[in-house]
């Protein structure tokens, strides 16, 4: 099988490389510009340049910010690699899993619907939703594939942006990932799709999108010795290999499912003037100049927690406590939130002494929350009823909960420019949970000339004090049931960096306190501590280059003043050493090896039931200390790029501790291949 899928993928890619041969790319439309197209280090090596631009949005009023087109060759292989979405990463296993980034600093604000953290990295959220302004029709097209008939993944996906005319645009997007695992009870299916589409004429603009995903997780909760890593002779007799499907598992029947949907629009009206625009020396033309824009804003998002287990002996081993049926679990939790928001913008620029952008907004939301009592439940026998532990004194959570809040804000923001930038956001909660809540953050950006270079400076602060989300506060289901009065948290945070561009050098660093942190402790149960936990991070980003040789590399440092509540590995490094060059004048090629390595530290457990992260008890497991590297050669072919992976290439060689979190090991060695298309008409 894996023979006769190299054979196709290299059919693939000569048959559309020779079809589609590498062109050159028009202007953009109106307010297009020349730019890189993916995220990479500064400083690393650059791929063919595309022409057109893309973007996100800013909650709640779409405001934004400059994105990326990914068609860089540069790591195209690290992207599909399960512990590999950051630098630092803990993951249940297969590729779209479950996990949690262990650079504290650059983990994202905890969700509502706080089930969906755990699967940030593969589902469609705000803030990842992209809009693209291209002259030329675009359609990227991507397959990734590894593995053998027991453990083999795949993942299809796809891009495309269009524009019908200089002011409309058009985009939609498709993520199709399904795995078997290399473990037992390890598959996993994640399809996720997005429309986008905009309008920006002179005095009206609309931008919205449509995103959906719906991810299936099969549950095994570690394997049930780790000896079946360490040392497998010992429980084998002698036999010193087992088959990573082999190996037992403390759940086979447990399954969770996330889905969830979000419709955003929002619209814009441009009040201004015309005025008179040379466009050569003997004709000009009327241009409109917007001056302020008033603004409206929807939000609908929907969100569904599924968890299920049928096997109620592992049941009984693995979970403490069991509130509604000792039989089994199937438990549903939806939350359904509308936002609507009025904002007023000051345009940034329409006269000279316009130097800043000025916006105010009111932002009114609903949330509807349903908890698995809301739903029927099983009829118990006397003996089922007696065996159910009880429910704590004085408990009393409603299946289903109405929440409504209301906050004002502002946005001072200077976008152009090319010595200083900044942009600073505020926002105050005045209704509901939300009463009191303050949120400020502030980012300031500046270049000046030195030794005959550019160097840039970033300098960036935020104070939250914040209220929980609701299901942290009350939450019922078969095995975990809370009914909490937590108080808001409140975060300090102050950090900058440091561009260096002819010593190829970043440095950064941030420190933040934060008090009333809100964790999940031993039990799996959501807890505060009172008191202030301080954390320190900084950042080195180094690379070199002699010729074709290339050796970029990483370093972090971070440390948590409470290892109990927030334990975080101290340092974390990813090296990449490869050779960079091209071949037969058209083939441009990477080879190399990375590895990505992180310090011991009292790893965090996995609690399938809630999908949370949650510190150990007494005798925690150490998890760290073991370096994870990868052989690769990626390659691009006018628009083609492909690669061919060995993923774990050091497996057995350092240390045979390799697990990512406690009781769930590394994937073990595997070929993994990919490749990708750029159609653009």
């Amino acid at each position: 099988m894996i023979a006769k899928r190299i054979l196709i993928l290299c059919i693939a890619s000569l048959t559309i490389s020779y079809a589609f041969p590498q062109q050159r790319l028009g202007r953009p439309s109106s307010g297009g510009q020349q730019r890189q197209t993916s995220s990479q280090p500064e400083g690393a090596p650059t791929d063919s340049v595309r022409q057109g631009t893309a973007w996100t949005l800013t909650f709640p009023l779409g405001n934004p910010v400059e994105s990326t087109i990914d068609t860089l060759t540069y790591n195209f292989q690290r992207k599909n690699i399960p512990s590999m979405v950051s630098d630092a990463y803990a993951t249940t296993g297969t590729m779209g899993a479950e996990g949690i980034n262990l650079i504290y600093s650059e983990r994202p604000q905890r969700a509502t619907f706080f089930f969906q953290d755990a699967l940030d990295a593969s589902i469609p959220t705000f803030s990842k939703q992209k809009f693209y302004n291209v002259y030329v029709p675009t359609t990227i097209l991507n397959y990734v594939f590894g593995g053998n008939k027991l453990n083999h993944n795949d993942r299809l996906s796809a891009d495309f942006a269009g524009n019908v005319n200089r002011r409309i645009g058009i985009g939609a997007s498709i993520d199709y990932i399904y795995s078997k695992g290399a473990y037992e009870a390890q598959a996993l299916k994640n399809l996720a799709f997005s429309f986008s589409t905009y309008y920006k004429g002179d005095r009206y603009e609309l931008q919205a999108f449509y995103n959906h995903f719906n991810s299936l997780n099969k549950e095994n909760g570690g394997i049930t010795d780790d000896l079946y890593i360490t040392d497998p002779a010992l429980l084998q007799g002698g036999i010193n290999k087992i088959e990573p499907k082999s190996i037992p598992t403390r759940l086979n029947a447990a399954h969770t499912r996330l889905n969830g949907d979000e419709l955003f629009m929002t619209h814009a009206w441009k009040v201004g003037f015309w005025k008179s625009e040379n466009v050569n020396d003997t004709l000009t033309r009327e241009v409109y100049v917007p001056m302020t824009r008033f603004i409206y804003s929807f939000d609908l998002q929907h969100r569904h927690h599924t968890f299920l287990n049928s096997n109620t002996s592992q049941a009984e081993d693995f979970w403490s406590n069991c509130y509604l049926d000792p039989n089994g679990s199937r438990e549903e939790t939806y939350l359904t939130q509308m936002t609507n928001s009025f904002g007023i913008e000051l345009i940034e620029g329409f006269q000279k002494w316009a130097k800043f952008g000025l916006s105010a907004f009111i932002s009114y939301q609903t949330q509807k929350y349903k908890q698995p009592t809301y739903f029927r439940q099983p009829i118990l026998s006397d003996t089922d009823i007696e065996s159910l532990t009880p429910l704590p004194n004085g408990f009393n959570v409603a299946p289903t909960a109405t929440r409504n809040m209301l906050w004002v804000g502002g946005r001072l923001q200077k976008d152009k420019g090319s010595i200083l930038k900044y942009a600073a956001n505020a926002r105050f909660g005045l209704i509901g949970d939300v009463v009191g809540d303050l949120e400020l953050d502030g980012k300031i950006n500046t270049r000046f000339k030195l030794f005959g270079d550019s160097v840039s400076i970033t300098a960036k602060a935020a104070f939250r004090n914040t209220a929980q989300p609701y299901l942290l506060q009350e939450y019922i289901s078969n095995h975990f049931v809370w009914d909490n009065d937590f108080g808001k948290t409140r975060s300090y945070k102050a950090g900058g960096e440091l561009l260096i561009p002819w010593t190829k050098t970043t440095i950064g660093a941030e420190v933040e306190n934060i008090q009333n942190l809100v964790y999940f402790n031993s039990e799996s149960l959501p807890r505060q501590y009172g008191g202030n936990i301080q954390v320190f991070s900084a950042k080195l980003n180094q690379l070199f280059r002699v010729g074709i040789l290339n050796w970029n590399n990483t370093v972090y440092y971070q440390k948590s003043s409470n290892e109990s509540v927030l334990p975080l590995p101290q340092f974390a490094i990813y090296s990449n050493l490869f050779l960079k060059f091209i071949a037969f004048k058209v083939l441009t090629l990477q080879i190399g090896v990375d590895c990505d390595y992180y310090t011991r530290y009292n790893g965090l457990d996995y609690q399938p039931a809630t999908m949370s992260f949650h510190v150990q008890g007494e005798n925690p497991v150490k998890i760290g200390n073991y370096p994870f590297c990868n052989a690769y050669i990626t390659a691009r072919l006018y628009k083609t790029r492909f690669y061919v992976l060995w993923s774990h290439a050091n497996q057995g060689m350092f240390s045979k501790e390799s697990f990512i979190l406690p009781h769930y090991p590394f994937n073990p060695r595997r070929l993994e291949f990919g490749l990708s298309v750029d159609f653009s008409n």
